[in-house]
């Protein structure tokens, strides 16, 4: 019998912000193709709400809630998954958060967090995880994108800043830990249908520019951020590494 490439039966995979939207998208989805999960966000009763759900479904499911912007909650984290015999194999690094403003008129501090959440957070988780990995010769590290890792628009520019930097940051995860059988990339979703984008959605100017504009003329569902996931966390993908994968529909392909 051939062996299923795609199998992550016996792996464990940690997505942060997977209380709701893409992150618990693509955590059921690792979960439906073998992985046993850990879930992460800062509200307790929606983790065990979303918890609660993927473990009617059979899944294996273990709560982590913690704060990822904050290094010592991380750290800690970490230290209690060694305790407990938890081997993380897949990072995702998805926890992320968005804030509309120009910039004559942003404040630093708001700034900060959008750079905190969406960047430093995945180079902490990445670090730690890394140190568990390089002894065990193997580990995937998936950092959530966007298309403003390549692309700019107007008042997003923290946001363009640490999605700029999530894809450089995956080459330099690269560089470093590759040799150590790590692979690490990167998801470059498109303008999907998510709690924090309804706004937008329901902004008849901007969901006819996002239409107009997106060769597949819709909006992505999370779950179509299932199959790339998968693929970047399975032993399908072990020669890939430091690459951004956009799905997107087509829109980063159009001038």
């Amino acid at each position: 019998m051939k062996r299923n490439i795609f199998d992550l039966t016996g792996r464990t995979a940690l997505v942060t912000g997977s209380s709701r939207g893409l992150g618990l998208a693509m955590a059921e989805g690792l979960a439906e193709a073998g992985a046993a999960l850990v879930l992460n966000g800062t509200n307790a009763e929606r983790l065990a709400a979303a918890a609660k759900t993927l473990r009617a479904a059979g899944h294996t499911v273990h709560e982590a809630c913690f704060d990822v912007t904050d290094e010592a909650q991380v750290v800690a984290a970490f230290k209690r998954f060694d305790a407990e015999g938890l081997a993380i194999d897949i990072l995702v690094n998805n926890a992320g958060v968005q804030f509309r403003r120009p910039m004559v008129e942003l404040e630093t501090a708001d700034w900060r967090r959008v750079i905190e959440t969406n960047l430093t957070s995945a180079f902490v988780m990445g670090r730690e995880a890394a140190k568990r990995m390089i002894p065990r010769g193997r580990g995937k590290i998936i950092n959530i994108g966007s298309l403003t890792s390549d692309l700019a628009r107007a008042t997003v520019a923290p946001y363009t800043a640490a999605k700029g930097g999530i894809k450089m940051l995956t080459r330099s995860m690269t560089v470093e830990w590759a040799e150590h059988g790590i692979q690490a990339n990167a998801i470059g979703p498109g303008y999907m249908l998510t709690d924090m984008n309804t706004p937008l959605v329901e902004n008849k100017e901007f969901n006819a520019w996002v239409i107009g504009r997106t060769p597949a003329r819709r909006w992505g569902k999370p779950d179509e951020l299932v199959g790339t996931a998968v693929f970047l966390a399975s032993s399908a993908s072990d020669y890939v590494s430091g690459q951004i994968i956009y799905v997107d529909g087509g829109f980063a392909s159009v001038m």
